[in-house]
């Protein structure tokens, strides 16, 4: 028997049922973004302050902004953020057939998964009392960005956003992720696109997230951002929150794993790797009432790092929070 508890990003229906004005008072969409500023706590760290100058900057240059600071952290300069759809296809035309069923099947499987979520879903309207009508409606948002980082597993969050949110029956779905080397990954592109993202920009960072929660004279503000990213990125979420909607704050990964003698060491070695290698930081734990299950995972982890091609990560994770 195993049981699995993971940190990463989970695989949300964009869907509320909030009000047709979620903005308090306080916080109003349109309000300056000095105002909003204010209501912050003032975190000290590197990431708030930068991500509290970018954000400035954005609002008040717009998409001047976006492209000095896109040439400054990406080496990306070009006046669209935007790919053409002949761009879009020749980033699809560079996968192999593999890859191609790769990332079908897994979005098959998420937006599989996602429906069966929706469908669990059901408003509710009731006359508790003569003339007393009591209800809810769980309603998807207007238009949502999905962010997607650029780092080491960008296929991830490209697949569970975008997917997520099409079922869920967003009407306009943004989808954003950073050039790696100086140009968009192709995998990623055609991942967005596949999805059903309606536009796609090559753009990340914290001046991605301020993008879409400022707008500017290219791209059209959105209500909620969602998606996984560094510290930096993780901070933008943050500071923005209340002028947008977010998911969640996402950390780095981490999962723990409880497990009794009955289960293969070699699927909770791989379990554990699997999340180990997404950053130096990943703790990594197996909970287990059996001590030959332990030893033989210990011993079948050392087995997987001199294979794995993510061991100079994975191992450092598993060496200092394993």
């Amino acid at each position: 028997m195993q049981s699995q508890a993971s940190g990463s990003v989970t695989n949300q229906l964009l869907l509320t049922n909030a009000p047709e004005n979620p903005w308090p008072a306080t916080a109003s969409k349109d309000a300056p973004l000095n105002r909003l500023q204010k209501m912050q706590p003032r975190f000290r760290t590197p990431s708030a302050s930068s991500a509290l100058t970018l954000h400035s900057d954005i609002e008040q240059r717009g998409d001047r902004a976006l492209l000095e600071l896109s040439q400054k952290f990406h080496n990306w300069a070009l006046e669209s953020f935007r790919p053409s759809e002949g761009e879009i296809a020749a980033c699809v035309g560079q996968l192999t057939p593999g890859q191609l069923e790769d990332i079908k099947f897994a979005q098959k499987q998420i937006r599989n998964f996602a429906q069966l979520q929706k469908d669990s879903l059901h408003d509710i309207e009731v006359e508790t009392l003569p003339g007393v009508i009591l209800g809810h409606k769980n309603l998807p948002v207007e238009s949502v960005a999905c962010y997607v980082l650029g780092g080491k597993f960008p296929l991830a969050s490209a697949r569970v956003g975008v997917v997520t949110a099409k079922v869920a029956g967003v009407k306009r779905i943004a989808a954003s992720s950073p050039p790696v080397g100086g140009k968009p990954l192709p995998a990623v592109v055609a991942a967005m696109h596949l999805g059903g993202a309606d536009e796609i920009y090559t753009l990340g960072g914290v001046q991605a997230i301020g993008a879409f929660a400022i707008g500017t004279e290219k791209i059209r503000a959105v209500p909620m951002v969602v998606g996984p990213g560094n510290a930096y990125v993780a901070e933008a979420k943050r500071q923005l929150f209340g002028r947008i909607g977010i998911d969640l704050l996402a950390g780095p990964s981490e999962t723990l794993i409880i497990a009794d003698d009955s289960v293969d060491a070699e699927l909770c070695a791989t379990d554990l790797l699997g999340q180990a290698e997404h950053g130096f930081n990943t703790p990594a734990i197996l909970l287990t009432n059996s001590e030959k299950l332990a030893r033989e995972t210990m011993a079948e982890v050392e087995r997987l790092l001199k294979i794995l091609p993510t061991a100079n990560t994975a191992g450092v994770s598993w060496r200092d929070y394993g």
